[in-house]
């Protein structure tokens, strides 16, 4: 008789074996936890990691990419990434020989399937503590192709993406580890004599992958939006190509490399992870889609292509996960903290120059006005507050640069400048212009504070589109059963990943989550202190529901990992 035998133990699993079991007591309990710290400080990750990771950065920059070690390539060097600050990056990277690496992909697949599952798990882990270890030159990296300022690169393309992609990780293992490796099966029975005589059989359950995964990279976000993807196709067995943006391949190819370099020390082949990047104009990502070979895909980026990946899937059978645009959604009712409201608005809608899918767009306030610790506040002077809230945050050029960054693309740079036709059109008021800022280390930056448009609840066909970048829409209503109707019916038809109320009222609170249960949408209370509706806290917070046309699944619960994977089982009598 034949019996099914636990692969042998791997070194990484004793090595990270507390790591794993930290990270799922976390995420069973929805607790804080944070593997890697957020602080670039120098007591944190040591005096010189700053400039080592700044120099590797500069190491990089007008030369051939040579991280990846040996590539599927058909001999092109592709790349053309220009900073948001002005420099172009001047690298290149090895363009795919899609046959060979598809082929390669799936040739490595079913060593890496038979390892088993908290073997993979625990090398994806040895991945991101690599990764962690190169946190600043990954900031740079990404500071220089997203536009985001320092300090938030540092965190949230490095430490905070390293806890999405620990918690993928551990999703994936968890989920796997649902169903035994092999279990004895006995069925009470008697034979014909009326003896004793059970029906026994042995069932093993096989984890076996779905096939090669596709990561399709956004240009703001590379490794906070890629990593949850990438890691939960890895650690449950499928190979993954990353097809980066064209204009922010340097962060991915970063980790693709340690990837590589990881799969093979751990004995593995490194071509388990790819990177694909764009050769001009080729739209690889379209052309990725439609291989055969090709399972999974996620996506993060605009609706249209987003829309079209979910039904070139359906047709084809792949799983598709896409994160593509919304309209993220305040009401504001009332308030016993107006000052800590107008400060956590300001903030979210000035961070990263509202470039986040998080931002919030669309704030509606009862044109009567609001009760507020400070009195009625009527609906134009709480404009003018926000407004003034926002131009003391951002009035220093010097200061401001630091939370604006600088903008990402043509299309943010010309939402901010053209505020006033915007108004003119939905036959609003400009409350607030979006004033260009001087970068004082980068002249050639275009940086851009948040405006500010007040308009009437009935110009839905203005305000229900998202305008991405650092525009804020004020929405006169008559009264906050209108704000929540309009932010339930817009959120469901057109999408949102964020939402948040401001009121003091019990009532008004329970209506807000109903009206939010039935959008499908997160919803944030009363936000005044140190948490912001843009932020979501990797093991506790789900970064979208997969609810609502914003998304269809989220970073990171059961559903977003389970079906990469499916289960076979052998059985025999004994």
């Amino acid at each position: 008789m034949t019996t099914a035998t636990a692969p042998a133990s791997h070194p990484f699993v004793d090595k990270h074996q507390s790591v794993l079991d930290e990270a799922a007591a976390a995420l069973a309990a929805r607790s804080y936890y944070s593997r890697y710290p957020e602080s670039p400080s120098p007591r944190v990750y040591g005096e010189g990691a700053a400039e080592a990771g700044l120099a590797a950065y500069e190491a990089l920059r007008d030369n051939a990419f040579g991280g990846l070690g040996d590539v599927r390539t058909d001999g092109q060097w592709v790349g053309e990434e220009v900073s948001p600050y002005g420099p172009a990056l001047g690298i290149t990277y090895p363009h795919l020989d899609l046959d060979a690496a598809l082929t390669a992909a799936a040739d490595a697949m079913p060593a890496w399937r038979d390892a088993g599952a908290r073997t993979r798990a625990a090398v994806c882990v040895e991945i991101v503590e690599r990764i962690n270890q190169r946190s600043f030159e990954m900031a740079h990296a990404v500071m220089h192709t997203t536009g985001q300022p320092f300090v938030m690169a540092f965190q949230a393309a490095g430490p905070h993406a390293q806890d999405r992609a620990l918690e993928s990780i551990v999703a994936g293992l968890v989920e796997q580890e649902r169903i035994p490796a092999s279990v004895v099966w006995e069925k009470p029975g008697r034979d014909r004599q009326g003896n004793p005589a059970p029906i026994r059989m042995q069932k093993d359950y096989r984890v076996v992958p779905r096939g090669v995964a596709v990561v399709v990279g956004c240009n703001t976000f590379p490794t906070w939006n890629g990593y949850p993807g990438l890691f939960a196709s890895l650690v449950t067995g499928n190979p993954v190509v990353v097809k980066p943006h064209p204009r922010a391949v340097l962060p991915l190819a970063l980790s693709v490399a340690v990837c590589r370099e990881v799969l093979a020390d751990a004995g593995f082949s490194a071509d388990l992870v790819q990177l694909a990047p764009d050769a001009p104009g080729e739209g690889l990502a379209k052309v990725l889609a439609e291989r055969p070979e090709v399972r999974i895909v996620d996506y993060t980026g605009g609706p249209a292509f987003g829309a079209w990946l979910e039904e070139n899937g359906a047709a084809r059978g792949q799983l598709v996960y896409a994160e593509k645009a919304g309209v993220n959604t305040v009401v504001v009712d009332s308030t016993d903290n107006l000052r800590g409201v107008l400060g956590n608005l300001a903030f979210s809608l000035t961070l990263y120059s509202g470039q986040m899918c998080t931002t919030p767009q669309n704030l509606y306030v009862p044109r009567d006005g609001i009760a507020t610790d400070e009195g009625t506040v009527s609906f134009e002077d709480f404009g003018a507050r926000l407004a003034a809230a926002v131009g003391k945050l951002t009035g220093d050029d010097a200061k401001a640069v630091e939370l604006l960054g600088a903008t990402v693309n043509d299309g943010v740079r010309a939402n901010a400048a053209g505020l006033a036709a915007l108004a003119e059109e939905a036959g609003g008021t400009v409350v607030l212009d979006s004033r260009e800022v001087t970068h004082p280390a980068y002249p050639e930056a275009v940086v851009r504070a948040p405006g500010l448009v007040s308009m009437d609840a009935s110009r839905e066909d203005v305000y229900t589109q998202e305008c991405f970048g650092p525009v804020g829409f004020l929405i006169a209503t008559a009264g906050t059963d209108q704000s929540l109707a309009q932010f339930r019916d817009t959120v469901r038809e057109h999408g949102a990943m964020t939402a948040a109320v401001y009121s003091t009222s019990e009532d008004v609170l329970d209506a807000a989550r109903d009206a939010a249960a039935d959008a499908g949408v997160a919803l944030s209370e009363n936000l005044t202190g140190p948490v912001f509706v843009n932020q979501t806290a990797a093991f506790s917070d789900l970064h979208g529901t997969g609810a609502n046309p914003a998304a269809n699944a989220a970073y990171v619960d059961a559903a977003f990992v389970a079906n990469r994977f499916r289960v076979v089982t052998s059985r025999r009598h004994v």
